[in-house]
C-alpha cells in the first residue's frame, strides 16, 4: 500500500492555513493548495489517511474547472508544478499531482449547495419540517427520492462542526440579494452540467456544493474544489433504489465502519484497518476513472 501524505512542511513557503484536508501556502501573491490524504469523518480528522485521495480531489477539480469555464471563471492558474514560481518548484515531489496554483480571492461566507435528490441534511430537514432551507416540498417523499427540480440550498460555512443550512433570505443578508441571485443561477447551471456529464457515465450526482470568491477587482470566481467525492454525493446509477441510503463513491464506507465500532465521535480519534483504507481508496479512484475516463496521473502534461 502506498504511504499516505498526512502533513506538509514546505521550507521557504508561508503556510496560510491548514484545513481538515488541504494545506494552503502563499507563493508570490498566489496560493498553492495542497490536497493531503487526510480524511475526516463526524467532524474529526482520523488517524489514518487514504493513499491517493488528495490526488483524486485535485485532479478531479482540475477536470471540472477546465470544463466549466464557459459557465463561470475560476481561480485555477496551473496544476503542473513546472509552471509554479521558483520557490514552489523546489518542492515538486510533494506538490506533483496533488496541488493547484490559484488566484487569491476573498471567499464568500456561504456554501452554494445544489440538490437534485432528497438525502443527507436535506432529508433530515424534510423529515422534521417538510422543508429544505425554507423550500416547502410535497408530502410523502422518501429518502433519496429525486426532487421535481434541483434546489439551491445555501449554507453557512463552519470552521469546525457541520455547516448550517439557511434560507435564501438569510443568505441574502450575508452576501446581498443581487449577488445571491447570481450565485443561485451559477450553482444550478454548474450542477446541471455535472449531472449531465455524470449521467452519461453511469453515475448520479445527487448533490454537491460550490464555493465562490471575489478578487480585489470584484471578479466572481469559482474556487476551492469542484464536484469531488468530498464535496458531492455520487451514486452508481444501476444501484439506485429510493427509500433509503444509496451506495456511494465517497467516504461513507469509513463512516459505516466507525458506526460499526460504536465510536462515540469524541477524541481520541480511531485509526482505520487496512481493508477499510484500501476499500475507501478504491472508491475514490473508481469515481475518478468513471468521471474522467482516464487513470489517475501526475500533474504533468
Amino acid at each position: 500500500m502506498i504511504t499516505p501524505l498526512l502533513e506538509t512542511a514546505l521550507d521557504g513557503l508561508r503556510l496560510v492555513r491548514r484545513g481538515k484536508v488541504r494545506d494552503l501556502y502563499d507563493v508570490d501573491g498566489a496560493l498553492v493548495i495542497i490536497a493531503t490524504d487526510r480524511i475526516s469523518a463526524f467532524d474529526y480528522v482520523l488517524g489514518s489517511g487514504i493513499p491517493d485521495k488528495g490526488r483524486v480531489l485535485t485532479q478531479l477539480s482540475a477536470f471540472w474547472f477546465e470544463r466549466t469555464q464557459h459557465i463561470v471563471a475560476n481561480h485555477l492558474l496551473a496544476t503542473d508544478v513546472r509552471q509554479y514560481p521558483p520557490a514552489a518548484r523546489e518542492h515538486a515531489d510533494a506538490l506533483d499531482g496533488r496541488s493547484m496554483l490559484v488566484r487569491r480571492t476573498q471567499p464568500l461566507p456561504i456554501e452554494c449547495v445544489a440538490r437534485g435528490y432528497l438525502s443527507g441534511s436535506g432529508w433530515k430537514d424534510y423529515k422534521a419540517t417538510r422543508e429544505v432551507c425554507g423550500v416547502r416540498l410535497a408530502p410523502g417523499l422518501v429518502e433519496s427520492d429525486r426532487l421535481p427540480a434541483p434546489l439551491f440550498t445555501p449554507a453557512t460555512k463552519a470552521e469546525s462542526g457541520h455547516d448550517l443550512n439557511i434560507s435564501d433570505h438569510e443568505a441574502a443578508a450575508l452576501v446581498g440579494a443581487e449577488l445571491l441571485a447570481r450565485l443561485k443561477r451559477l450553482t444550478l447551471d454548474l450542477y446541471a452540467f455535472g449531472v449531465a456529464h455524470a449521467d452519461a457515465r453511469g453515475i448520479i450526482l445527487a448533490d454537491t456544493k460550490y464555493e465562490f470568491g471575489l478578487t480585489d477587482t470584484g471578479e466572481l470566481l469559482l474556487i476551492d474544489e469542484v464536484m469531488t467525492p468530498d464535496s458531492s454525493r455520487y451514486w452508481p446509477k444501476d444501484c439506485y433504489r429510493p427509500g433509503g441510503p444509496q451506495p456511494s463513491f465517497d467516504k461513507q464506507y469509513v463512516r459505516d465502519y466507525l458506526e460499526s465500532i460504536k465510536w462515540n465521535k469524541q477524541p481520541p480519534v480511531p485509526s482505520l484497518p487496512d481493508d477499510v483504507v484500501a476499500k475507501t481508496r478504491e472508491k475514490y479512484l473508481d469515481a475518478y476513472r468513471r468521471l474522467t475516463g482516464r487513470e489517475l496521473g501526475t500533474g504533468r502534461a
